[in-house]
C-alpha cells in the first residue's frame, strides 16, 4: 500500500530559522562561498531538518506523534537550497512493507530532492490502529 506523498518546501529563510532553533550555525547552511569551497554544490539544508520534515510526514500518516514507535534514516545526499524565493522541495513518500509481531505497521520511506534520493534506509514503525486516521 502506497501512502499519500507529502511535499515540503525548504528556503534559505527556513535554514536561518532552523539554525536559530537548533544552534547549528555551520557555514555550509548559510554561506555559499564556504559551502562550495568545501566541495558542496552550494548551501545545504541541515540533515536534521530534512529528517524532521520526513518525521512530520510520518506523524501525519500515523495520525499522531505518539503513534510512531520507531523512526530511522541514513543521510545519503545533501539537500541544496538555492538563494531565491522558491528554494527547493523535499518530496516524501512511503510504502507499507509489513507488520511487526506486535501488530505495528512498518513503512519504507523515500525522500527526494531535485530528482535525487536524499535518504537511504529510511524506515518507520507506527501503531497500525492510528495509520491514516
Amino acid at each position: 500500500m502506497e501512502l499519500p506523498t507529502r511535499t515540503f518546501p525548504v528556503t534559505r529563510a527556513d535554514l536561518v530559522r532552523y539554525a536559530g532553533a537548533s544552534g547549528d550555525f555551520n557555514p555550509i547552511h548559510w554561506n555559499e562561498r564556504f559551502a562550495t569551497k568545501v566541495g558542496l554544490p552550494g548551501v545545504i539544508a541541515h540533515g536534521m531538518l530534512t529528517m524532521a520534515l520526513v518525521g512530520r510526514a510520518v506523524t501525519d500518516w500515523a495520525g499522531a506523534p505518539d503513534a510512531v514507535v520507531d523512526f530511522s534514516v541514513r543521510f545519503s545526499r545533501p539537500v541544496p537550497v538555492p538563494d531565491d524565493e522558491t528554494g527547493t522541495e523535499v518530496v516524501v513518500s512511503a510504502q507499507v512493507k509489513g507488520t511487526t509481531d506486535e501488530g505495528h505497521t512498518v513503512l519504507a520511506i523515500t525522500a527526494v530532492c531535485g530528482g535525487e534520493k536524499v535518504l537511504s534506509q529510511a524506515r518507520a514503525t507506527v501503531r497500525t490502529s492510528r495509520l491514516g486516521k
